[in-house]
């Protein structure tokens, strides 16, 4: 499981683990969470929130069998010019069917290759997104308005299923 040996974090907390408890309660999903690496407040009602509807202790505490109810907290890929694969393809899938009347550009075809037409349709949704539009789809990216790792699918976290890099 993505999750196993996790330590426990909870408020006060802060770190890779908080990053990854986030990026789980984000897909469970309550997109509008962020990941910022502290365990604030709104992780805190976050993970009651999820915990309450597992079943679970509602202790706003991520122990270890809240991990294991959480789904794979695991970062996405990084995907750029020179990418290829399935990560890949489904970008595009998303960046084409939710340009009309939002960010406008699309990759011109999915063809699971990152080339400059998919890096020009990521630059506009980083745009229409207000993030620093540098055609990179990286954690901000990913973690964006539309939550686009739920929309790719969470099958392409890191570690899960492999992704071509140039």
């Amino acid at each position: 499981m993505a999750n196993d040996g996790q330590p426990t974090v909870g408020p006060g907390d802060s770190g890779e683990a908080v990053s990854q408890a986030q990026r789980a309660l984000r897909r469970t999903p309550d997109t509008t969470l962020a990941v910022d690496g502290v365990y604030g407040p709104l992780t805190e009602t976050a993970t009651k929130e999820f915990q309450q509807s597992q079943g679970l202790p509602q202790t706003g505490v991520v122990d270890e069998a809240t991990w294991k109810a959480l789904p794979d907290g695991n970062p996405m890929p990084v995907l750029r010019q020179g990418s290829r694969g399935e990560a890949v393809r489904s970008l595009q899938r998303i960046l084409t069917l939710g340009a009309f009347g939002l960010w406008e550009t699309t990759p011109q075809g999915v063809d699971g290759i990152f080339g400059p037409n998919t890096a020009a349709a990521v630059r506009a949704f980083q745009t229409w997104a207000g993030i620093t539009a540098d055609g990179v789809v990286g954690q901000r990216t990913w973690d964006a308005p539309l939550a686009l790792e739920f929309m790719v699918g969470l099958q392409h976290t890191v570690g899960v299923a492999p992704v071509a890099e140039p």
